[in-house]
């Protein structure tokens, strides 16, 4: 006589599956306060068993719609400069968090894409960004701790970019 497997209690189901579908967003820049949101993000989605999520939006601000062929290749370059970025970055951050994180690459403004990015992914449930010190935090870090806080609809970390590593691990 065969038994039927045991079921995880309700409240330990609960707390796996919340756990895996914990996605954090990185956005993905060339400052250096972003080193500080990688480790933070990578400490918690370890700590957790959460996952990462790379996002890289560049933009052609120039109009070349007279030059088509030249608009197409500065398009080509911006991007394939923006993925070699971010496949640094994912490399990076697979070895110290354990995982291969998901990689969005997009043409436009990096807040538009932001935003629309949580919208299309409902996986994703926080926002990581790294804090430039100073009086001024950064652009995005502005834009989601002021005008349009409470519109990006995730909690949104904000890691100070001058942390020691030290640090950051002790919060995370």
């Amino acid at each position: 006589m065969t038994t039927a497997p045991q079921a995880l209690p309700k409240e330990e189901t609960t707390r796996v599956g919340r756990e895996e579908s914990r996605v954090f967003l990185l956005v993905v820049d060339q400052t250096e306060e972003l080193g500080a949101a990688i480790r933070y993000a990578c400490n918690r989605a370890r700590r957790t068993g959460g996952r990462l999520a790379l996002l890289y939006a560049y933009d052609l601000e120039m109009d070349f719609q007279h030059f088509a062929s030249v608009g197409r290749l500065m398009e080509r370059e911006a991007r394939a400069e923006a993925e070699a970025i971010i496949k640094r970055h994912a490399l990076d951050i697979t070895r110290e968090s354990g995982r291969v994180p998901e990689i969005f690459v997009r043409k436009g403004k990096c807040r538009d894409e932001l935003f629309k990015l949580v919208k299309e992914h409902p996986g994703i449930s926080i926002l990581v960004l790294g804090a430039a010190p100073g009086a001024k935090p950064g652009p995005l870090v502005e834009a989601v701790t002021g005008k349009y806080a409470g519109k990006i609809g995730i909690p949104v970390t904000v890691v100070p970019g001058d942390l020691t590593p030290t640090e950051i691990d002790r919060l995370a």
